[in-house]
């Protein structure tokens, strides 16, 4: 699946569970870490965790498993890694103290 295909679908698996202010960056140009960011938070660590577990589930279930996945214990930040695609889902306090859209400003907004 392409990169961009991968980062709508995380978009709607993160809408599903009702994310919020979701941003998806297009960062190719930017570094060589990924494609693209979702960028997203929950407004607790159990909606946080919510979020997360339904993209890993789902996309293991479309064989498309996570390569590696941090934080989800602490649902203040959980990380998960697809490859070209990145998620970031936050607590929304976390998300405004590191401001991961600031930092990577230069994105392109898909």
């Amino acid at each position: 699946m392409q990169p961009k295909k991968i980062a709508e679908l995380l978009r709607t698996l993160a809408e599903d569970k009702k994310a919020e202010d979701l941003i998806v960056l297009d960062i190719a140009k930017l570094s060589s870490l990924a494609h693209y960011f979702l960028i997203c938070h929950g407004h607790s660590d159990r909606h946080v965790k919510s979020i997360a577990t339904h993209l890993i589930d789902e996309m293991k279930r479309r064989k498309m498993p996570a390569w590696h996945i941090e934080g989800l214990t602490e649902g203040k930040w959980v990380l998960l890694d697809f490859g070209p695609v990145i998620a970031h889902i936050f607590y929304k306090e976390t998300r405004e103290f590191y401001s991961l859209e600031r930092l990577w400003g230069e994105g392109k907004k898909i």
